[in-house]
């Protein structure tokens, strides 16, 4: 009996191998083929350029660097692009997945009836006894389909998260559940991080004043703001904060995911409807499902599903009641950061205006990141900040810190400072990560009598269309803006979100590898973050690693070259 299990066992383990090479060599030929033949066809979106789109105001007043009224937008360009997955492809990837939950439930049958004894696919026995924390498919994906690639995220590092890093090398005797430190480490190009302007330093004027400001108030407050949390930081860093959004007033949180999941709430109630993009951060979600208002998704970036859902909304009123509703609040972000893709403000402030709604807009890829002088993509497109009702942001991408801010009037930040469960019971932001803000902010501004600042913006603006425009031309398939510092590479195949990962991180250069759930199940893509600390023998030789690992996995499914 047992020689006729350990047959069937390796029967089965035999055909599984088989089977998957095959079905990776099959995939491989007939995308190129399909590719090759030319019956997939590609999408393009257009979005405005920084040179289009703005024109000098009608008067030339500009206060705080923004034009005193709206800029004329001319004629935009094609800039933002989002190629068309081939539908050869497409189904490959849906089969890839098929195949990984179709032995996943395999295993779990064999394994249920004892003819296989291995731990990969099965908890680790250091779990036994405890409460199972996820439901049953959770469970199974966990188990059978991201445990085989986790080796990919969470990777440790040791170092300053600047264009290079040093990553803890580390090592699993249980199939991928838990890791340990092998002691050594592995240096990289660093194209993970979110440092756009590269202040994530260790040296300088930055990490010197956040040094003296620790001798000099401590590391902590251990106290939220309406306790004893407030200091003449803070609020030396807040009036900054405004000057440099060009509106009243502002307020600083100590976590940027909380300040949008914490305020949301507080902005929003019953009689309320939030009006959502549909790739929304999941801060953004969490808030507005915790603010017990009414939620509709528009299509991502989609104008005319926009106004539809403003029209419905304002003929149709509140469902049951059919009362008007109290408020609309439209949520939008300025650079998505899995898309790379940019809103389209000025079209929105105008629907805005005419539906007579709020527009909640979140800054948090876009500040510092995007604009002549760094202000985001209000200044991008030209726009008037006071037309935003609420600008939020965050201090851990261009500003090397942590905590985010919401700005606005100053009768919105006086209710927010009252009311927020983020100024109520969060801790205050720490003396140190003050500093960084108020340096990296003060010295973006050009406050420091230097060009630094200006300097980081433009390279940072270089950097992201050499590299995005070379990727295209190694025949990639990239999704996103022109401008946009995050560069989404599609890998689209399960078995090559992994692979790509690895591949590049043994070519010496670190980036980030995204799948679903975080993803569509047919986009899975590897994300690249430009920054103004990266050189361009730096980037020549990351494309060069890419272009290499793209060959080895047959990655470059772009038609665009072909035309």
């Amino acid at each position: 009996m047992l020689i006729n299990h350990l047959s069937h066992s390796i029967i089965v383990l035999i055909l599984n191998l088989a089977i998957l090479g095959m079905y990776m060599d099959f995939i491989d030929a007939l995308v190129i083929m399909q590719l090759r033949s030319g019956k997939s066809g590609s999408k393009l979106a257009s979005a405005g350029a920084q040179g289009d789109f703005i024109a000098e105001p009608k008067n030339g007043i500009k206060e705080n660097g923004f034009s005193k009224h709206h800029a004329t937008p001319s004629k935009p360009k094609t800039l933002e692009e989002f190629e068309e997955t081939p539908l050869i492809l497409a189904i490959f990837t849906y089969i890839g997945y098929g195949l990984l939950v179709l032995f996943g439930y395999l295993r779990d049958l064999t394994r249920r009836y004892g003819l296989e004894t291995t731990l990969q696919s099965q908890e680790t026995p250091k779990n036994h006894g405890f409460v199972p924390l996820y439901q049953s498919f959770e469970s199974f994906y966990t188990r059978n389909i991201y445990r085989r690639i986790r080796d990919c995220w969470n990777r440790p590092i040791c170092s300053v998260p600047g264009a290079k890093t040093t990553l803890v090398n580390r090592t699993s005797d249980d199939f991928g559940w838990t890791f340990s430190n092998t002691g050594t480490t592995t240096e990289a190009l660093n194209f993970g991080s979110y440092n756009y302007l590269g202040f994530a330093e260790n040296c300088g004027p930055c990490a010197d004043a956040a040094i003296d400001s620790i001798r000099e108030n401590g590391i902590g407050v251990a106290s939220s703001r309406l306790e004893l949390g407030s200091s003449s930081l803070h609020s030396k860093c807040e009036e900054l904060i405004s000057e440099f959004l060009g509106v009243d007033s502002s307020i600083i949180f100590g976590m940027g995911f909380g300040t949008n999941a914490l305020n949301i709430p507080v902005l929003g109630g019953k009689g309320t409807l939030l009006i959502s993009d549909a790739l929304n951060h999941a801060s953004l979600v969490l808030g507005a499902r915790l603010a017990n208002s009414t939620i509709k998704v528009f299509k991502h970036n989609d104008l005319k599903h926009l106004e539809e859902i403003l029209r419905n909304a304002i003929v149709n009123g509140q469902p049951r009641s059919h009362r008007p509703w109290k408020k609309i609040i439209i949520i939008v972000e300025g650079i998505y950061s899995m898309e790379g893709s940019i809103v389209k403000l000025p079209e929105i402030i105008a629907l805005k205006k005419k539906y007579k709604a709020y527009l909640y807009l979140d800054e948090a890829h876009s500040i510092g990141a995007l604009g002549l002088t760094g202000r985001g993509v209000v200044e991008y497109y030209g726009c008037n900040p006071k037309d935003i009702d609420i600008l939020m942001g965050t201090f851990t991408k261009s500003f090397g810190s942590a905590g985010g801010y919401i700005a606005g009037s100053k009768k919105l930040i006086s209710y927010l400072r009252k009311n927020s469960h983020s100024s109520a019971y969060a801790t205050s932001v720490s003396p140190p990560l003050i500093q960084q803000i108020y340096t990296s902010m003060y010295t973006i501004m050009g406050k420091d009598g230097t060009d630094d600042g200006k300097n980081r913006i433009a390279q940072l603006a270089k950097n992201a269309k050499y590299f995005r425009q070379k990727l295209k031309e190694l025949g990639f398939i990239i999704y996103g803006h022109e401008d946009s510092p995050v560069v989404p590479l599609l890998l689209f195949m399960p078995a090559k979100v992994g692979a790509f990962g690895r591949e590049m991180l043994k070519r010496g250069v670190a980036t980030v590898v995204v799948g679903f759930p975080a993803t569509p199940i047919i986009e899975s893509r590897a994300r690249f973050c430009l920054s103004a600390a990266h050189t361009p023998q730096m980037i020549d030789e990351a494309l060069q690693t890419i272009n290499e690992v793209g060959d080895l996995l047959k990655l470059k499914y772009s038609r665009r070259t072909q035309h």
